[in-house]
């Protein structure tokens, strides 16, 4: 199991789960190797930096930057470089470890 079957199991079965994202397509917000906090909601809003599935592929953590009543919602990198649409949100960050700063989103 991968570490993105993971944490869609710990979200479904507790509500909250942990993983390290990597990568540079949410800097400045999240550093690669940042260790995130994710939490289930029942809604989610534009901003939002979220756990999600987009033409069946995991986006461990991407912003939510518009919303559809059909299309659901629109996943994009804090550079610009739109994913596509989803319905498939896991879960929200609540909390960045980097280092020894903590951030939190909630």
């Amino acid at each position: 199991m991968n570490k993105f079957e993971r944490l869609k199991i710990d979200l479904e079965e507790v509500g909250e789960g942990k993983m390290k994202a990597f990568g540079s397509s949410m800097l400045p917000i999240l550093q690669s190797g940042a260790l995130l906090t994710f939490r289930k909601q029942a809604e989610y809003e534009v901003g939002d930096i979220v756990f999600c599935k987009v033409k069946g592929k995991y986006i461990d953590a991407h912003k939510i930057v518009k919303r559809n009543p059909a299309r659901g919602y629109l996943i994009a990198n804090n550079h610009g470089f739109e994913n596509g649409w989803t319905k498939i949100v896991y879960g929200k960050v609540i909390q960045a470890q980097q280092g020894k700063e903590t951030k939190d989103f909630d």
